[in-house]
């Protein structure tokens, strides 16, 4: 288990510096202008922050994840068929489980933390 963790944060680390280092900062600006989007249309229509209403919002969670795939899905669609290309090409081998982790931080991560940010700087204005 230990050398699974340990290849998982190496090959991580390595994809910085590898080829096809561009959707490292691609994918991110992406799920960063959608994120945007729907935060100014949430801070529009009086919604909650994105997080905070998926989180604490039982009734509504469902209608929340939703609304936030159908933003950001074709980003981690993008991100997790880039990475199976970028570890076919580097490392001649796909480890999906790593695929899903890159996907996720490139994708959701920002995405989460925006769309919130961005309504609460909305309605502060």
């Amino acid at each position: 288990m230990d050398d699974i963790v340990s290849r998982i944060i190496t090959d991580l680390a390595n994809r910085i510096d590898a080829p096809m280092s561009f959707r490292i900062f691609l994918q991110p600006m992406m799920a960063s202008i959608f994120a945007i989007r729907s935060g100014l249309q949430d801070a529009r229509s009086g919604a909650p922050p994105y997080f905070w209403a998926m989180m604490s919002d039982a009734s509504h969670r469902r209608a929340l994840i939703k609304d936030g795939w159908k933003s950001v899905g074709k980003v981690f669609v993008l991100a997790l068929v880039l990475d199976v290309v970028y570890q076919w090409m580097v490392q001649s081998f796909v480890y999906p489980g790593e695929a899903i982790i890159v996907a996720f931080l490139l994708a959701i991560v920002p995405y989460l933390v925006l769309r919130g940010l961005v309504t609460r700087i909305a309605r502060a204005r």
